[in-house]
Order: C-alpha cells, then sequence, then structure tokens
C-alpha cells in the first residue's frame, strides 16, 4: 500500500467506479480522462454473495474491461476485508485483484464521494430550502439519510478540496419539545443510545413512525419507508403525516448542528433519495426555522445555505471527478489502496 496525497499517479484506465451502500451497489466505468461515464444496471446487494459476483454479473457481463476499481462504501476503510455498515457483503481488495484481474483498487467511505460530488456537481442539482450565501472557498457539509446515516465535510486547503469522513451518522440524537418529550421513550435504541442513524434514514423513520403510534396509544399498520412516505404523501395516516414532518423537521436540526461543526459557510447539502422523494411536501420554511434555531449563533446560521441534491448518482459523480483529477483532492490512499 502506498501514500499519494502528494503525487497522485491516478489510476489505470478504464476504471470502474462504484458506489456501494447497504441496499444498492451502482457501478459505471470511465474509460478515460474525458470520457462519460458509461453506467450499469443497479445491483442489489441482497441478490449477490459478494462485490466480485456483483461485479461479474452486472459490469463484466455487460462488456466492462476495468483495470482498476474506485470504490466508496458503506463503512469505514480499517483494514483488507471492509465490513459495510447495513448489508452482509466484506469487500476485499486484495481477492478483488486476482478475481477480477485488477491492477489496483481504492476504496474510499461512501461519504467522501458524496462530498468530491459537492465539488464537482452543478448549481442546477441543488434544491435550496431557504435563504443563505455560499462562499465559494469555505467549508461545506453533506449529509444523507438513506439506508443508514452518512457524514462528511469538506474543505479547501491550497485550492485543493480535502473531504472529511466519519461515523457522524451515530452521534446522539435527543428530544428538544414537549412532543418530542412524549415520543422519545418509544424509541427502538441500540444499547441504550438514540443516534442519528436510529432516527434519520430509512428504517429510522419507521422506528419514529412506531414510536408516535405508541405514543399516540395506536397499533402501527405500516413497516417499510415507502409505506410511511407514502401514506403521508396522501395524508392516509395521521401518525405517518407526522412521522415524515418530523423526519424532516429533525434533519433540518440535524443539519444545522453539523453546519456548526464545520463553520459551513460553503453550504449543507442533503443527500439521499430519501428528501429527494420528500421534496413535495417539505415544509420548508419550518425546516429552515429548525436548522437557524441554533442559539446565540441565530443570525450567523441565517447565513449559511441549505440544499436538498437531487442528482440521483451524485457519489459516481464524485468519484468520477476524482479518478479524472487525482490531485485537485486532498486524499490520502495509504492503507486504501491495493496494487496486484
Amino acid at each position: 500500500m502506498i501514500s499519494t496525497l502528494d503525487s497522485d499517479p491516478g489510476l489505470t484506465f478504464p476504471v470502474l467506479i462504484g458506489d456501494i451502500g447497504g441496499t444498492n451497489a451502482r457501478f459505471a466505468v470511465l474509460e478515460n480522462e474525458t470520457a462519460e461515464p458509461k453506467h450499469y444496471e443497479i445491483a442489489r446487494t441482497a441478490d449477490h454473495k459478494t462485490i466480485d459476483d456483483a461485479i461479474r454479473a452486472v459490469v463484466i457481463a455487460a462488456g466492462g474491461r476495468p483495470k482498476s476499481a474506485l470504490l466508496a462504501v458503506a463503512g469505514p476503510v480499517d483494514g483488507d476485508e471492509i465490513d459495510l455498515t447495513n448489508a452482509p457483503w466484506v469487500i476485499k481488495p486484495r481477492q478483488m485483484l486476482a478475481s477480477l484481474d485488477l491492477r489496483e483498487v481504492v476504496v474510499l467511505n461512501d461519504f467522501e464521494a458524496q462530498a468530491l460530488a459537492v465539488s464537482a456537481l452543478p448549481p442546477s442539482v441543488h434544491h435550496a430550502i431557504g435563504g443563505g450565501h455560499v462562499h465559494e472557498t469555505a467549508s461545506r457539509v453533506v449529509l444523507g439519510p438513506g439506508t443508514g446515516l452518512g457524514v462528511a465535510g469538506l474543505v479547501k486547503v491550497r485550492d485543493i478540496w480535502v473531504p472529511v469522513a466519519g461515523e457522524g451518522g451515530h452521534v446522539d440524537l435527543g428530544p428538544r419539545t414537549a412532543r418530542d418529550q412524549a415520543i422519545w421513550p418509544h424509541l427502538e435504541t441500540i444499547e441504550g443510545r438514540v443516534s442519528g442513524e436510529q432516527v434519520l434514514c430509512g428504517r429510522g423513520l419507521v422506528n419514529l413512525y412506531r414510536a408516535i403510534c405508541a405514543a399516540d396509544g395506536v397499533m402501527p399498520i405500516l413497516s417499510e419507508p415507502a409505506e410511511v412516505s407514502g401514506a403521508a404523501s396522501t395524508a392516509a395516516n395521521a401518525q405517518a403525516v407526522e412521522a415524515v414532518r418530523l423526519f424532516t423537521l429533525y434533519v433540518g436540526r440535524y443539519a444545522g448542528d453539523l453546519a456548526l461543526i464545520f463553520m459551513a459557510r460553503g453550504g449543507v447539502y442533503i443527500g439521499g433519495g430519501i428528501f429527494q422523494r420528500l421534496i413535495p411536501i417539505l415544509d420548508v420554511g419550518a425546516i429552515r426555522a429548525e436548522f437557524e434555531n441554533k442559539a446565540p449563533h441565530t443570525d450567523l446560521m441565517r447565513q449559511v445555505p441549505l440544499f436538498v441534491v437531487t442528482a440521483s448518482l451524485a457519489a459516481l459523480t464524485g468519484l468520477a471527478a476524482y479518478a479524472r483529477a487525482p490531485r485537485r483532492y486532498g486524499i490520502e490512499t495509504a492503507e486504501r489502496r491495493w496494487m496486484a
């Protein structure tokens, strides 16, 4: 394994880029530095025993012949065997080199890729929630309610964008209002904790809905995130309506916390498919109020822009940007780059 922070040699083209989440794996192949990515069908992680099998079935069987791979995975990259947080796949880069005939494999955190995308996506895919002004060289934050809750920062140092990955989705999430206080005792916890990911993701939405039902003394009748959001969009179930409303307010509240941590004058960006689908029913004013309600820094928060990223393949856009111009980004690949 080698460090390439100061003089990244780049990957060997064609490059397989992959966004590996807990539910779905999205792949594309970048033939060269100027080519547009060729996208392949989405692979469900549950349908393939390993990532190697998924790549063979979805990419290689369709004619893709990558020589290297750049993967963003939903979990910490901490050794030669990388566990996904919300799926049974184990990414084994050394094995991939041999089984897929690759020259090199680079593995990043999935929200590093989302942060990279923030530097590469056009403003047209940023749906604004309230006001604020983007300071182009200032720090940014991206968060994404999906199968789990991902978080990453993006800071600019001497004209180089540096993504800052972590496990911010697992920090504590606490109640604030009287209604929160009524709901919180009914939330499912992990070892007694209510983390952000226990509420602000797909299963978290269901957790919140069930807790609201318990607080109201009614039996839950919905069991999937899509059922809850669907019932909310048609106002077919009062608890589902409240669950989605509170879910979006809590995301706004949490996004404001992250804005303060990173002093994100470059903006806070909400990715992930869940929030995209909720755009038609978002209470923009209420979400913005939660985002800004950070006394004694309310005036500061009014200046920070908040966006929903509407691009469906944002992570792949970020990976492609890095593959094309790695020296534009300050990514340390020591212990995250494997060579044949």
